[in-house]
C-alpha cells in the first residue's frame, strides 16, 4: 500500500514503510557491515573467554554475560538489514516483529545492567576500599547472572502482550484521549533503563576519578591509564545509548503533536542513531581489555602474530603488582579497580 502523506490522520499512513528509501538502504549496508565485523569478533571473544581465559575461574562472569548479550544483538542485524533494504522499518510478520523487538530490548537491558554492575564494583573497590563490597561477592556467583537475566525478561512483556502497528504505535491511536498502557509502559522502560543507569554511571565515574587524582602513590602515567579504565564504560554508554534516547524523545514529541513532516525526519534520525548504537557489539571487547588485562593477554596470544604480541602485552592499562596467570601462561598485572 503506498504512503498517503496527504491524509490528515495518522491512521491512514503506512508507518511500516520507510520515509526515505535511500536512507534506509544505506543503513541496511551499515548494519551488514556491523554484522560482518561483529560476528567473527564476538566469536573470537567467546572462544577466548571459554577455552583460553576460562572466565569462571577468573571472576569474569559478568563480562561473559555482556558477550552473550552482544550475540543477541548480532543475531538481529541481518533481519533488520533485510527489512530496511526492502523499504520496511519493521517486519510485517507480527511474530517476527515481536521477537526482534524483544531480543533488542533484552540485549540493551543486559548490556546496561552488567556494565553498570561492573562500574559499581569498581566504585566500591576504589572509593570505599577496605569496606565490604557486596558486588564483588555477587559477581563470583553464576546464579546472580541468571537472576539478572530473569529480572530483565519482564521488560520484554510490553513487546509481546498485544499486536501493535508495526511494533511501534505509541501516540498513534488518535481516537482515544489516553495512551495505551502497554505502549506507554514500553516507552517508560526504554527511557528508564538508560537514564537511571547513566546517572549512576556518571556518579561512580566522577567519584572514582576524584579518588584516583588524590592518590599520591604511583606514577602519574599509571594513574592516567587507570582513569581511562573507568572512563571506557562511559564512552561506550554515551556513544551507543544516549544519542538514540534523545532522538526517541524528539520523535515521540513530534508524533504526539501530530506533526507528520517533522516526524518523518525524526524517524530517520532515530533509526540512524539506533544503527549507530549497534556498534556496542564492536566496542564491548575494548571494555573487556580495559577491565581485565588477563583477558587482553589471552586474546593477544591467541590471535595476534608473535611479532607484535610482546608490544601489545607490554602496553598494559593497569596498576598494581598482583600477578594472575592466564591459561597461556602470560603474566597479568591487576589493581583494585580492575576486574581480576
Amino acid at each position: 500500500m503506498p504512503i498517503q502523506r496527504n491524509m490528515s490522520t495518522n491512521s491512514t499512513i503506512d508507518h511500516c514503510r520507510v520515509p526515505n528509501q535511500l536512507t534506509y538502504e544505506t543503513l541496511s549496508w551499515l548494519m551488514m557491515g556491523e554484522f560482518m565485523l561483529g560476528l567473527p569478533l564476538n566469536l573470537s571473544v567467546l572462544y577466548v573467554f571459554i577455552f583460553r581465559f576460562k572466565f569462571w575461574k577468573n571472576k569474569s562472569i559478568f563480562l561473559f554475560n555482556i558477550v552473550v548479550a552482544d550475540f543477541l544483538l548480532v543475531a538481529c542485524l541481518p533481519a533488520k538489514a533485510y527489512h530496511y533494504h526492502h523499504g520496511m522499518r519493521r517486519s510485517r510478520d507480527t511474530s517476527v516483529c515481536k521477537l526482534m523487538l524483544s531480543m533488542l530490548f533484552l540485549n540493551r537491558g543486559a548490556s546496561i545492567a552488567f556494565l553498570i554492575t561492573l562500574s559499581i564494583d569498581r566504585y566500591f573497590n576504589v572509593v570505599h576500599l577496605g569496606r565490604r563490597n557486596f558486588v564483588k561477592v555477587l559477581k563470583k556467583s553464576p546464579q546472580i547472572s541468571i537472576i539478572i537475566w530473569l529480572l530483565l525478561l519482564p521488560l520484554t512483556i510490553p513487546t509481546m502482550v498485544r499486536t501493535f502497528e508495526c511494533c511501534n504505535s505509541h501516540g498513534r491511536e488518535v481516537e482515544t484521549p489516553y495512551h495505551d498502557v502497554t505502549d506507554t509502559f514500553r516507552e517508560v522502560v526504554f527511557f528508564t533503563q538508560i537514564i537511571i543507569p547513566f546517572i549512576i554511571l556518571v556518579y561512580c565515574t566522577v567519584r572514582i576519578v576524584n579518588r584516583l587524582r588524590k592518590k599520591t602513590v604511583g606514577e602519574k602515567a599509571k594513574l592516567r591509564r587507570a582513569v581511562w579504565v573507568v572512563m571506557s564504560v562511559v564512552v561506550v554508554f554515551s556513544i551507543c545509548f544516549l544519542p538514540c534516547t534523545v532522538a526517541r524523545a524528539v520523535l515521540l514529541g513530534f508524533r504526539l503533536w501530530k506533526r507528520q513532516a517533522e516526524e518523518d525526519i525524526a524517524v530517520q534520525v532515530y533509526d540512524s542513531l539506533m544503527v549507530l548504537s549497534y556498534i556496542d557489539c564492536l566496542l564491548d571487547p575494548l571494555v573487556y581489555c580495559f577491565c581485565n588485562s588477563g583477558f587482553k593477554d589471552a586474546y593477544i596470544t591467541t590471535f595476534c602474530p608473535m611479532s607484535i604480541q610482546k608490544r601489545l602485552i607490554n602496553s598494559d592499562f593497569n596498576l598494581g603488582t598482583t600477578t594472575t596467570p592466564t591459561v597461556s601462561g602470560t603474566r597479568t598485572l591487576s589493581s583494585p579497580i580492575i576486574d581480576k
